[in-house]
């Protein structure tokens, strides 16, 4: 039996060669995996995973409303808002009236919000460095681009990345 830099919990105990061949349950099962550890990570140093997101889409200067981060990141408008306190209070973006539309919220990320982005980016980057360490660059770069492919098929907010891909 092959063995890994990971080291289980628990005693392990071999899967069905049925789900071991089936592309869909190993990407699920790495990604729960690989989601856990950013999660552990992100909040040791001090932030939820969420935070981490609402940080790189603001740190590419996209002009955001409360609206459109909800959406982008699929959770409920008031979870939204609960997650924008935090990062507000913290001082890691502000939040004020859209002067198009004053019942809506424009966010944007502060210097220091850019500064904390750049860390946790560190954090993510480091894990994903050693969940991918059996791969080597040219199969991570064939790995990414299937991923793409396969999130623009299936994903509409994702459709943009096989544009990006291409270019």
């Amino acid at each position: 039996m092959k063995t890994t830099g990971v080291r289980p919990a628990r005693p392990v105990h071999p899967l069905a060669k049925e789900l071991l061949a089936s592309n869909g349950f190993l990407l699920a099962r790495l990604g729960f995996g690989f989601k856990g550890r950013a999660v552990e990570e992100v909040e040791r140093a001090g932030f939820e995973l969420y935070d981490y997101t609402v940080l790189a889409i603001l740190s590419e200067g996209i002009l955001a409303t409360q609206g459109t981060l909800a959406d982008a990141l699929n959770v409920d408008p008031s979870r939204l808002v609960a997650l924008l306190d935090s990062l507000e209070e913290r001082g890691l973006l502000e939040r004020q009236r859209d002067p198009d539309d004053r019942r809506r919220h424009v966010v944007r990320i502060t210097a220091a919000g850019k500064r904390e982005h750049q860390r946790l980016r560190g954090v993510i980057r480091r894990l994903e460095d050693e969940f991918f360490a059996p791969l080597d660059p040219d199969a991570r770069q064939t790995f990414h681009d299937l991923l793409v492919r396969l999130a623009a098929h299936n994903d509409p907010a994702c459709a943009f990345a096989a544009d990006d891909a291409a270019a």
